[in-house]
């Protein structure tokens, strides 16, 4: 069997702990950033898991991370 690639975007964007989980970051912190409260953007700067149902489909995306 050949190597599988790992998806070159998901990597730079997705993690994986110890535990197995996948560790993301928070999307609509880029830009317009003015009209967002600062309470939003706060919550914003916290990472977040990849949903349990997402999660097999990220892994296979990431395979040796």
């Amino acid at each position: 069997m050949p190597k599988i690639k790992t998806h070159r975007g998901a990597a730079k964007r997705l993690d994986v702990t110890k535990s197995g989980k996948i560790k993301r970051s928070k999307a609509y912190k880029s830009h317009i950033l003015t009209k967002k409260s600062t309470k939003r953007k706060r919550n914003l700067r916290q990472g977040a898991y990849v949903a349990p149902s997402d999660a097999s489909f990220a892994k296979k995306l990431i395979p040796y991370k």
